[in-house]
């Protein structure tokens, strides 16, 4: 149960004054459902403003307060052109405060001639004139305008405004109750964080760094601590230990033999399910290190030990190629391997999940559909979950009551991620690295190229096809509206390629409706479509030996670790691969560098944290990047320099402090709900 002391923070926004079914519509776009949301809906940026007397000797575009009185309105000569307000200045300077459109009708109502108006706003030159376009606010003598000099800005969506949105966040905060202090004394001394209320407070007020450090620090600490109970959890209950004999693995005829960080990786998965304790394992692998491999020594032990399992892909897509590719190296062993996805239907399906139920089908390869209700297993003992951003806390949880006791869970990535963001997202996982590359995998060159040089790269790309070589272009969006005129959209260019090569080209977005996404990518594996335009959906699990170049078009727009993955879809056969970054016209320094880099090295890893320095330094992509973080509050900035401590202090709570008992311990259930990660609350028995 909630502690009561939250259940003012949430209480649904319609039980704030104001809100009504019409205003309700703009909060819930933005996801402020609750007085919770309001009151953790940080300003983006705040407007400092300087209070003057003398308009003149203000610098163009600086943000201002002054006293003006109202002497003259012109209106346009047509309902389009501005609607100018003329006002003095204490010295008599003339300014303009112009308006355009409907506006006009709140200029007539709010400046009558005559009245003084304190006014803020940005001052700019038209001409020979001052003026102040749509006034920030215009208040009567003796308001409030002077305290605004400091102002929060936040992220809007349409039907609201600053103004109104801000009212409804100072009611939220109105109603904030004095919380029980979470974090330990010696660490909120250190860093002089104030108390949570009067953090929450000054973080709407100016640009407050130990408020903001304080709340980030708040969230980081309860995703620490609801992992940490998870873990613990799962420690506790009963698996089954699994050891295998070897009969099936000896008989694998794998094309490569395994390298030291593979051999290392399985010794440990081995050793994890042999415990009583289930395995909650990430096996991290860069591009092309052979996770696969790994993931099926895991499950030929379970079938050793006579149990079996299961492989949870996040698309179609990908649970077919690893059906593919799993029944392709099993079938020496003898290991009986079945798909099954949402799309099975009739008699297939029926004898797949007769299969699973008698134990005749040893593996299967799925989507979500193989831990749907009616779907039973004879004995289900190990669950491998595939790009394992994917699936959060409370899925891996659910997995667990497919079997007669909890499965081992050994879950994959292909992102390598930064030991920071490892820790804020895998906290109660265990984590093995495949750092090297089998043997036999090509280094892929790559080659950054301005937009002016996409003619020359179509003759090359057309000599590949000629040559019999397929190939990727990925584009940033799908279409033109979906971002900035200037951003390259994927049916512009695949209907320009579809001119050049005709049914050669297909085109692969995540808007296409699922079975003409499935035909496209079966074209384009099976050599009959030799190019395949697409969006960053091909990102991870696409897998076509023939295709050996990989044009990514405004590359300055993806993150390092997306441009690796990306390129990560070619240099997979024994041809030489190629991979072009096609940039616009301007290149920030971020951009520059992080193009550099890809040029320079293929290590993920290293990526990762280079990824993580440039972009935590405040330029973010456009889009936000799959797996980038859990967390709404916490910055990656934040998150790189706060989160190791938080980590450290939650230990500390559950190891020293006696966990969630004791007076400490009855704060950080408060902290867990105020966070919605009581999933870790709910692990304790009782709790």
């Amino acid at each position: 149960m909630r502690p009561d002391i939250l259940n003012p923070l949430f209480a649904e926004t319609e039980t704030l004054d104001g809100v009504g079914p019409k205003l309700k519509k703009p909060l819930d776009r933005l996801g402020l459902t609750r007085v919770r949301d309001l009151a953790y809906h940080l300003p983006e940026r705040f407007v400092t403003r300087r209070a003057v007397d003398n308009a003149d000797e203000v610098g163009e575009g600086e943000q201002i307060v002054i006293r003006l009185t109202v002497t003259e309105h012109r209106g346009g000569r047509s309902p389009r052109a501005p609607y100018r307000v003329l006002a003095q200045d204490t010295l008599g300077n003339v300014l303009a405060l112009t308006y355009f459109g409907r506006a006009s009708y709140t200029a007539k109502k709010q400046l009558p001639v005559g009245e003084t108006r304190w006014v803020a706003g940005k001052l700019e030159r038209f001409g020979d004139m001052l003026q102040i376009v749509h006034p920030d606010h215009v208040v009567e003598e003796g308001g409030d305008t002077l305290q605004r000099l400091c102002e929060p800005v936040y992220r809007l969506s349409e039907g609201l405004t600053q103004p109104r949105l801000a009212g409804l966040i100072a009611q939220a905060l109105g109603k904030a109750p004095e919380l029980p202090e979470w974090i330990e004394g010696s660490q909120r001394a250190k860093h002089d964080w104030p108390s949570w209320r009067e953090a929450i407070g000054q973080a709407h007020k100016a640009d407050h760094r130990d408020a903001r450090d304080r709340l980030a620090y708040d969230e980081l600490l309860a995703n620490s601590l609801a992992l940490m109970l998870v873990r613990a959890d799962n420690r506790k209950r009963k698996g089954q230990p699994l050891k295998g004999d070897g009969s099936y693995r000896s008989r694998l005829d794998l094309p490569f033999p395994l390298t030291g960080a593979q051999k290392r990786s399985i010794a440990e998965v081995e050793s994890d399910m042999a415990q009583e304790a289930p395995m909650l394992r990430l096996l991290q692998g860069d591009v092309g290190a052979g996770k696969t491999v790994v993931a099926l020594q895991a499950m030929l032990i379970a079938v050793e030990a006579g149990t079996q399992a299961a492989l949870l892909a996040p698309t179609e897509i990908l649970a077919r190629q690893h059906f593919e590719s799993l029944r392709r190296m099993a079938e020496p062993t003898g290991a009986r391997v079945a798909l099954l996805t949402g799309r099975d239907k009739g008699r297939a399906r029926e004898a797949t999940l007769m299969g699973l139920l008698d134990g005749s089908i040893d593996i299967v390869v799925g989507t979500h559909a193989i831990f749907q209700d009616k779907v039973a297993y004879r004995n289900l003992a190990t669950v491998v979950i595939d790009e394992q951003h994917r699936f959060g806390v409370g899925q891996r949880l659910m997995l667990a009551s497919k079997g007669k006791r909890a499965p081992h869970v050994l879950a994959m990535t292909a992102t390598p991620i930064p030991r920071t963001l490892t820790l804020a997202q895998y906290g109660e996982l265990d984590v093995s690295k495949l750092d090297e590359l089998p043997p036999g995998r090509q280094a892929i060159d790559t080659v950054v190229l301005g937009q002016d040089k996409l003619g020359a790269l179509v003759e090359r790309l057309a000599a590949q096809v000629a040559e019999g070589r397929q190939a990727y272009w990925v584009c940033p969006m799908v279409r033109e509206m979906d971002g900035p005129e200037d951003i390259a959209a994927a049916e512009a260019r695949y209907a320009a390629l579809h001119e050049r090569f005709g049914d050669d080209v297909v085109m692969v977005h995540g808007q296409l409706a699922g079975e003409l996404k499935d035909a496209a990518m079966e074209r384009f594996a099976r050599g009959d479509a030799k190019l395949l335009v697409a969006t960053t959906v091909i990102e991870v699990g696409v897998d076509v030996p023939n295709a050996t170049l990989m044009v990514i078009e405004q590359a300055e727009r993806f993150g390092l670790a997306q441009l690796h993955q990306l390129r990560g879809r070619v240099g997979r056969g024994s041809q030489k691969s190629f991979c072009v970054l096609l940039h616009g016209e301007t290149l920030s320094e971020t951009a520059q560098e992080r193009l550099k880099l890809m040029r320079q090295t293929q290590d993920g890893f290293l990526l990762a944290e280079e990824d993580l320095r440039l972009r935590g330094g405040g330029e973010l992509l456009g889009t936000r990047q799959s797996g980038d973080t859990p967390f709404t509050v916490a910055s990656l900035e934040q998150i790189t320099e706060l989160l190791p401590k938080a980590y450290d202090d939650a230990r500390l709570l559950m190891e020293r402090d006696g966990g969630l008992e004791g007076k400490r311990g009855e704060a950080a259930r408060v902290l867990l709900y105020l966070f919605e990660r009581d999933f870790g609350v709910k692990t304790l028995r009782g709790g």
